[in-house]
């Protein structure tokens, strides 16, 4: 087991907490209740490589910012859009609650409340589509007599208030009901407070919980009861919209409505609904599983302190080949928006619990991203722009008007009620043919290479920068088929040249739109663009221009903008493709070129495999090897290709092998084996994930073989070595098992007053102990019962005794006898406590 405890309560990360020794992945983290200590079950090598992490940077140290950073420019305002969706529609709102009957959900202790706020149109005529926002994963609860105490419980304990994160698109619902929308906001503070304990960071406990809403808004609007605000909604026209991991939650719900889940997931009613797509604000994408054929736009805020890697784009870019590609799928970059801000609740000044700028609090000034510089959106500015886009999205999805299409898909115009808000848009899917989708038979030569977006070999990779196409997938050593075009010059008319593993028709093509990414801050940046055709005849198209987006050190800033080019009317079948870079030197990564007409195409429903690994718990047994198999479970007809990510037993590296399921064919299995016996350790889990290649979608994409402990846990007696020195001395204790164990026997210590006499100050013992310890500095002086130390004491295995201390330090103030007690209660295996109580008397 792995543990560690931050010097004051740890603002709520919905990228999560991460352990890391060195490159290796050793898992996320469960936080405590009063969210200060983080563990993971582990055991690490090389405890000097430990590294705490979320979305790639790190929490355990400070780290300045690079030296020499220039200021970022803003981008130039784009031209207006023909249509600007943030303008207030002709109706006057209404705004309701409700609160029903709390639900269960498995893997969750607690039932999960069904709240919401309800926002409308008045006198709007019949049924309205509805738009069901989700929040984030937040802290839920809070101490209104105490700002530094958030905890994560459910239900809320007393002396404490709820979150009310779900109250914090007021502004985006109140937009949308002025224009004729039904609008509802779901609380999901219990699946927040429980999802820790979840191989999917709750994506499926959310999906539940957003269909559970769905059913009621259903029963209402089939006459069942009477829907808040008086208005009934079109369940034939929904729009989801999440935050974060309310974002993932969105997608997996669109996914369980397309194709129910299998076994009891909290939510096994008919889906009387049709989600028309999906708005994802800085979501999470633990599962690289995004819904194909759900169109979807997703936000990714440029100064994302929390979901930092920009994880989103991957509903944009893994959605390529694995489905027909009718569905649009895009990407606004946001330019100077933080995580949190598109929460009014999440938001300091505007909301009811404590909030915090989540962009790297505490460290040093970013020259684009510190609030106050002409790069960072104010809190206002964000919630504008990000209702804007929310209202387009709406337009778009619901009202299938392609007037607002312009914004979304690239072309490069604004809506001027977002201003002064930069808002970039790139998109796949929809009335597109690919051309260039770097896979194992492309070709690339002159200033090109095809790359792997996610290797750390620096021979292969697309490049070590950080680009929100390039975020790897959770434990995955390798992912084959994650290719994109590195291009490198030192001398302008350098051509790079991709060359896919056909010849590709663009008849009935306008234009080709390509994605292409430069580094940050960089110059503007030109390429001449040409194609060559199946009969080897050479057709220069023009140029185009890119410019790096504003970048710091601690920002995903390599994102590929939309550029396109005409395309002349008989160049057909498209061999190759040029680009010729006109300045002296530099670098850029294509992610792909498709052929482009505009406007949407209808998005029929398809019969995709679904696929999901499960988890299945055995008892380990007292002897004897058994062998038993994760299972990943298939649906569908036709050829599925799927790609496992696991540990190899024979070398403990992590590995991965591609699985084609042909038709019949339901299920790949990767074998586990293990041996029995009768020393005690912790669960072992077995890990396995799964990602969809073609012609199928994911639902569970962690599943293991979870192998259960079955022996009674050692004796642990706790006896003094030391328990009373002279300072400078060091008070040690012994742990004593009294057998051995195959896992790490572990008790945390918290220090509490003494029953009499003085206590031990943080700078009567080592500071660098104490800062270890307890993530807080030795000054001020103050009682250790007053910080939040926690002594972490264990025993290995496969032995029985190991020692723990409390070093102190001589100092020449005359303080007498002194004393620490600390109370300790056992982590791995959890249950009951003892204490331990030291004295330190003034050196002689």
């Amino acid at each position: 087991m792995v543990r560690w405890t931050a010097s004051a309560p740890m603002p709520l990360l919905d990228a999560g907490v991460e352990f890391w020794e060195g490159d290796r992945f050793l898992g996320r983290a469960r936080e405590s209740a009063d969210l200060r200590t983080f563990t993971v079950q582990a055991a690490p090598e090389d405890p000097a490589a430990l590294q705490v992490r979320s979305a790639g940077k790190r929490l355990d140290v400070v780290e300045p910012p690079a030296a020499g950073l220039a200021v970022p420019e803003l981008p130039a305002l784009r031209p207006e859009a023909d249509v600007d969706p943030g303008t207030p529609g002709p109706y006057a709102t209404s705004t309701g609650e409700y609160a029903l009957e709390p639900i269960r959900l498995p893997e969750y202790a607690a039932p999960v409340e069904m709240e919401a706020v309800v926002v409308g149109p008045k006198d709007a005529p019949g049924e309205r589509p509805l738009v069901l926002f989700l929040h984030g994963r937040h802290f839920t609860c809070y101490d209104k007599a105490d700002p530094n105490r958030i905890l994560m419980n459910w239900p809320c304990p007393a002396g404490s208030t709820a979150v009310p994160s779900h109250k914090g698109y007021l502004k985006a619902q109140q937009l949308l009901a002025s224009q004729g929308y039904l609008t509802v906001s779901i609380s999901a503070n219990g699946v927040n407070a429980q999802d820790a304990l979840t191989a999917d960071a709750g994506a499926q406990g959310r999906s539940s919980l957003v269909r559970h809403h769905l059913a009621k808004w259903a029963d209402w609007s089939s006459g069942s009861g009477s829907a808040p605000t008086g208005v009934r909604a079109d369940m034939s026209e929904v729009l989801l919209v999440g935050h974060s991991r309310g974002g993932e939650g969105v997608n997996r719900a669109a996914t369980d409505s397309l194709t129910p889940p299998p076994g009891d997931t909290g939510f096994s009613g008919p889906v009387r609904w049709n989600i028309r797509g999906d708005v994802l604000i800085g979501p999470t994408i633990f599962g690289h599983n995004p819904a194909p054929d759900v169109p979807s736009v997703t936000f990714l805020p440029g100064c994302d302190g929390d979901v930092a890697d920009l994880q989103g784009q991957i509903f944009v870019d893994q959605t390529r080949g694995l489905s027909r590609g009718d569905a649009l799928h895009s990407a606004l970059y946001v330019v100077g928006a933080n995580h949190n801000y598109f929460n009014s609740e999440w938001t300091p000044g505007q909301a009811q619990a404590p909030a915090f700028d989540d962009f790297w609090p505490g460290q040093q000034p970013d020259p684009l991203c510190t609030p106050g510089a002409a790069t960072r959106l104010t809190a206002d500015q964000q919630q504008t722009a990000g209702a804007t886009y929310v209202a387009a999205s709406a337009r778009l999805f619901l009202g299938r008007d392609e007037s607002v299409l312009p914004l979304l898909d690239g072309s490069g115009v604004r809506a001027p009620s977002a201003d002064p808000a930069r808002v970039l848009s790139h998109a796949v899917g929809a009335d597109r043919e690919p051309f260039v989708v770097p896979d194992g038979a492309t070709a690339a030569s002159g200033s090109a290479r095809v790359c792997l977006q996610t290797s750390r070999d620096a021979a292969v990779a697309c490049s070590t920068a950080r680009s929100p196409h390039f975020v790897g997938f959770r434990g995955a050593v390798a992912q084959p088929e994650r290719l994109s075009v590195a291009l490198k010059w030192s001398a302008a008319g350098q051509a790079g040249v991709v060359t896919p593993a056909e010849p590709v028709s663009l008849n009935g093509s306008r234009e080709l739109a390509l994605r292409l990414a430069v580094p940050p801050n960089a110059a503007a940046a030109g390429f001449g663009v040409a194609v060559t055709d199946h009969s080897g005849q050479k057709h220069p198209l023009g140029s185009v221009s890119v410019a790096g987006l504003p970048g710091s050190d601690r920002t995903a800033s390599v994102w590929a903008q939309e550029v396109r080019v005409p395309l002349p009317s008989g160049v057909d079948r498209v061999a190759s493709l040029e680009l010729v870079p006109e300045s002296a030197s530099g670098e850029a990564w294509l992610i792909d070129a498709h052929g482009w007409d505009g406007g949407l195409v209808p998005v029929l429903p398809t019969n995709l495999a679904r696929v999901d690994a499960v988890v299945t718990a055995v008892d380990e047994g007292n002897s004897g090897t058994q062998t038993h198999n994760v299972v990943v479970t298939a649906t569908g007809g036709g050829t599925r290709v799927i790609r496992l990510f696991y540990n190899d037993q024979a070398t403990n590296q992590p590995t991965t092998r591609l699985v084609t399921l042909k038709p019949g064919e339901d299920r790949a299995e990767v074998p586990v084996t293990y041996t029995g016996n009768t020393r005690w350790s912790a669960d072992v889990r077995y890990a396995v994930s799964v990602q969809a290649i073609s012609n199928a979608v994911v639902g569970s994409a962690t599943g293991a073989l979870l192998v259960r402990n079955d022996d009674p846990a050692p004796k642990l007696t706790v006896t003094p070595v030391l328990d009373s020195v002279a300072e400078g001395g060091a008070l040690k204790w012994r742990l004593t098992l009294s057998e051995t164990a195959d896992s790490t026997v572990a008790v945390l210590g918290a220090a509490v007053a003494p029953a009499s006499g003085a206590e031990l100050s943080t700078t009567d013992v080592n500071a660098d102990w104490l800062l270890r310890n307890s993530g807080e500095e030795a000054l001020p002086s103050r009682p250790l019962s007053s910080t939040g130390l926690g002594v972490y004491a264990f025993v290995p295995p496969g032995q029985t005794s190991a020692e723990f201390e409390v070093p102190t330090i001589a100092d020449t103030e005359a303080e007498g006898e002194e004393q620490v007690r600390l109370q300790f209660q056992g982590v791995s295996p959890a249950g009951g406590g003892f204490e331990v109580t030291g004295e330190v008397t003034e050196a002689v």
